[in-house]
């Protein structure tokens, strides 16, 4: 079977395709990913074919990326201002590999590919990434910018479904762009591709772990959950330096602000480096491009790394501080390791308080970050042997999980 794969984002959003993609290719089907040309290396690297498709991750346009990763208004940057005015172009990029395809797979914020199936006729499978997307009334989500929205959880379904379509409405026109572009193929208007519309009929990949994101009566009724799916391989080495320094300085704190935070990380780490040093405890900032820079002023048990191996870092952490993006969460999950999620924005916020009722870790928003309230957080997180031994059970839990094994098992069943 041929098989296209559809994503956009940052490397959370690649990262999973790229392990179902990896399985797939192993049972002897041929593999299509179309993305931005930024991770065409990535893709051709781990053997999948590659096709470029609009618009580009512009992740060097650093006013754009401020509002991208702000908390209120994010979510209407990247769907307003980047994917809904390249639909069109999306389209077109995807009919030509579409056209060898067997099956498509499509991403969140693909909103061309369920256009495309249904044009063609192609069969279609839909994916999520966190169980916010799902926007459940039985599970309320945190919303990045009404966080205090999921106190209403109490009131139960009715009222809070009530709230939530209230909600939806308010981004009806949002996705003005692709009603137009179905209606110059000809076909009838459809549902909302931001809501209901991005849902395949035929299948719903969850792909996140039950432990993470347990079933809603309102999912939809072809929802399979395959857990979480990771690209690399728990226990993958550390680079030599680092490894070095985590064997003199034994179980540190990891900062960390994935692979889209980083790029607004703003005094982030020069706070984080501080927290550190009054806490008397060794630290490892995993810092993006600016890691060189801030490295220079750390004391001896403090450094900083443009990069590192989650799976191996994260094991041997007293804590990992993230964002809360679900790649890195994810990561934490598997680890076993207490978390302090900061979120910025999008599914961070949900993310982060799904951590926090698993019994795994606490929340500090970015916005209430100072080195006093990093400190407070850590002193409590840090000695509380109740929510290490939560993380150690779920990630012995999570470990037995192949998240990426089991998406292409249910494709294949699916659609093979």
């Amino acid at each position: 079977m041929n098989i296209l794969i559809c994503s956009f984002g940052s490397h959370g959003d690649v990262h999973p395709y790229l392990a179902m993609g990896r399985e797939l290719l192993r049972r002897g089907h041929t593999v299509t990913f179309a993305t931005s040309s930024i991770y065409r290396d990535l893709i051709e690297r781990h053997g999948l074919n590659f096709a470029a498709i609009r618009p580009e991750a512009r992740v060097d346009d650093l006013e754009l990326m401020k509002r991208v990763m702000d908390a209120r208004w994010g979510g209407e940057t990247i769907i307003k201002r980047i994917m809904m005015p390249a639909v069109r172009d999306t389209y077109r990029d995807l009919e030509e590999p579409a056209s060898k395809a067997d099956l498509l797979v499509s991403h969140v914020l693909t909103y061309a590919v369920p256009i495309l199936a249904e044009k063609t006729g192609k069969p279609w499978a839909s994916t999520v990434l966190s169980p916010l997307v799902f926007f459940s009334a039985h599970e309320v989500p945190v919303l990045a910018p009404l966080p205090s929205l999921a106190k209403l959880r109490p009131l139960g379904p009715a009222v809070n479904g009530w709230i939530l379509r209230q909600l939806k409405r308010v981004s009806r026109s949002w996705s003005r762009p692709a009603a137009e572009l179905r209606r110059e193929l000809g076909l009838p208007p459809g549902r909302d591709p931001l809501w209901d519309g991005q849902h395949s009929p035929y299948l719903v990949l969850a792909m996140f772990s039950s432990r993470f994101g347990p079933a809603q009566p309102d999912w939809p009724a072809n929802t399979q959950v395959t857990g979480f799916p990771f690209l690399d391989e728990h226990g993958s080495p550390l680079d030599g330096e680092l490894e070095r320094f985590v064997g003199e300085h034994a179980a540190p704190i990891v900062f960390t602000l994935g692979s889209s935070a980083v790029r607004v990380a703003g005094d982030f780490y020069a706070i984080a480096a501080k927290a550190a040093q009054r806490l008397n405890r060794p630290a490892v900032l995993v810092a993006g491009a600016a890691a060189a820079d801030v490295k220079g002023s750390l004391p001896a048990n403090i450094t900083a790394v443009e990069w590192a191996t989650y799976p191996s870092l994260f094991a041997r952490a007293a804590v990992v501080v993230h964002p809360g993006g679900v790649g890195t969460t994810a990561q934490a999950l598997r680890a076993g390791v207490p978390q302090l999620v900061v979120p910025f924005a999008h599914d961070q916020f949900d993310n982060g308080d799904r951590v926090r009722r698993m019994g795994c870790g606490r929340v500090l928003y970015r916005s209430r970050v100072t080195t006093k309230s990093l400190v407070r957080e850590l002193e409590r997180l840090l000695p509380d042997e109740e929510t290490r031994n939560s993380a150690r059970q779920e990630g012995v839990l999570i470990r037995a999980e192949n998240g990426g094994a089991k998406a292409a098992e249910v494709l294949l069943r699916k659609f093979g």
